[in-house]
Parts: C-alpha cells; sequence; structure tokens
C-alpha cells in the first residue's frame, strides 16, 4: 500500500483535504475578517436555503464564503426596502408636511408602507 498525502487539493469542488488518521477531512478556514452584520434579511434568507436550497448553503459554508454572502445579500435587501418606501410615501403624499400636521396619521401611514415594502423584499429577494 503507498504512502497516504498528508494534504490533497480535489479540483472537483476546490477543497483541500488534511489527513487525520485514515481519513481525509476537509480544510476548512476562517474567512477573511468580515465585521459586517448579518441582519433581518441576511438571517431570513440563510433559514429560506435551509429548508429549500441545502446544497447551495453547504457550499458557501465548505467555502467559507456564507457570512459575506449573508452580509452582501442583507445590504442589498436594506437598500431596495429603503429605496421602495421612499417611492411609496413620495408617491402617497407622506411626508414631513404630514407628520407635522398629524404625527398620528403619519405613523399610520409610514407603517403600513414600511410593511408593505417588506412584504415585497420577502416576495422579491427572500423567497426566490
Amino acid at each position: 500500500m503507498s504512502e497516504l498525502k498528508q494534504r490533497i487539493h480535489d479540483n472537483t469542488n476546490g477543497l483541500d483535504y488534511v489527513l487525520a488518521g485514515d481519513y481525509y477531512i476537509p480544510a476548512i478556514e476562517l474567512p477573511e475578517n468580515d465585521d459586517r452584520r448579518i441582519g433581518k434579511w441576511g438571517r431570513m434568507h440563510r433559514a429560506y436555503l435551509e429548508e429549500t436550497n441545502q446544497p447551495l448553503l453547504n457550499h458557501l459554508i465548505m467555502t467559507g464564503k456564507l457570512h459575506t454572502y449573508l452580509a452582501d445579500f442583507n445590504e442589498q435587501a436594506q437598500e431596495r426596502c429603503q429605496l421602495i418606501i421612499q417611492q411609496m410615501a413620495r408617491a402617497e403624499g407622506v411626508d414631513e408636511d404630514l407628520k407635522r400636521r398629524s404625527q398620528w396619521e403619519w405613523i399610520q401611514a409610514m407603517n403600513s408602507i414600511v410593511s408593505r415594502a417588506e412584504e415585497i423584499i420577502r416576495n422579491e429577494m427572500i423567497y426566490v
């Protein structure tokens, strides 16, 4: 029997493996230091991936790109949500003048807008 190499590389999946006893285990390293938050949208998307696309989730974990992927996703979803909120508020006339005249009406209108914008993000980005 030939001597086993201490470290091998699998070109099919791009992972390195290290010999541990008689078995090769993936040589997984922590990703680069990414201090960005995953946030609400990133956590929701991860839960969706766990239920519907386990192979993609496993690939992201194994390659060390999950945190970066979810942080980028969260930033994109937040930016999109803010844009939708601004556009809806402008279209419905919910502005500082309404806030000054009637705070309760402004709060009701903004809560409605935020709720609808978040539902749009869930349907367009999270659950796809």
